[in-house]
């Protein structure tokens, strides 16, 4: 099956420095939204494993440059590999889900969305993220000092106190979350421009050469930019496992 139309029209300007690569295209929500910037934080570190897969990855997200250099200089993603759309057209334009449009507006619609109501996945999510879960990597190296910017600086030893090491401890990825939020709501203005989107969701789209599709998830709910939220790129084990 051939990718959509209109992704292939938005990325056509890469497609001869791309030629012969795949192309992993993470259409990203707000750059203020969790998702976004969790997302972010999982693909940073196997950048260069999607490098020697053949693997070319390009984020889009809502926003405009200013918020994409601070979320870039945040997160550790090469400006690069992001773009941003002031709107959501290519987002509806890919059936991507608006979120919930309740009465009153985005952010009644976003404040049930963060009670779960017209957000499947999302309680369990951020449950997860207090209990732990030992199908997910480990958050914080043991000797790490890690600050929120709320809670004094916390000694990353304080989480193998309370589970272990190998696996996402209680309390780590809550702890990550209150970071990611720390920062977008202290520059919320420079991450969310205009507040119109603030539901809209994302999804992932993974082309072959040929733009063919081999792989597409659309997000439904806040905290499920993946299908896997315990392992976000699990999709791409067929290729990444052959490089290592």
């Amino acid at each position: 099956m051939k990718a959509p139309e209109a992704l292939l029209e938005r990325i056509g300007d890469n497609q001869a420095r791309d030629q012969g690569l795949k192309r992993l295209i993470l259409l990203l929500t707000q750059l203020g939204d969790f998702d976004s910037m969790e997302y972010a934080q999982a693909l940073v570190p196997v950048l260069p494993r999607l490098d020697q897969a053949g693997i070319r990855p390009l984020a889009i997200a809502i926003g405009d440059s200013a918020g994409a250099e601070r979320f870039c200089a945040f997160t550790g993603m090469p400006r690069e590999l992001l773009q941003v759309e002031s709107d959501a057209r290519l987002h509806q334009a890919l059936e991507l889900s608006p979120g919930l449009q309740a009465p009153g507006g985005p952010w009644p619609s976003l404040l049930l969305m963060c009670a779960g109501i017209g957000s499947p996945g999302t309680l369990a999510e951020v449950l997860r993220g207090y209990t732990g879960d030992r199908s997910a990597a480990q958050r914080f190296a043991g000797d790490e000092i890690v600050s929120t910017g709320v809670l004094p600086p916390i000694p990353a030893g304080l989480f193998r106190r309370a589970g272990g090491e190998g696996f996402q401890r209680p309390f780590e990825l809550a702890t990550l979350r209150l970071r990611n939020m720390n920062e977008v709501l202290r520059h919320w203005s420079t991450y969310v421009p205009d507040d119109r989107f603030i539901t809209q969701r994302g999804g992932t789209f993974l082309l072959d050469s040929d733009d063919s599709l081999l792989y597409i998830y659309r997000d439904r709910g806040i905290l499920g930019f993946s299908a896997t939220m315990e392992r976000p790129l699990a999709f791409l084990d067929p290729w990444l496992n052959d490089v290592g």
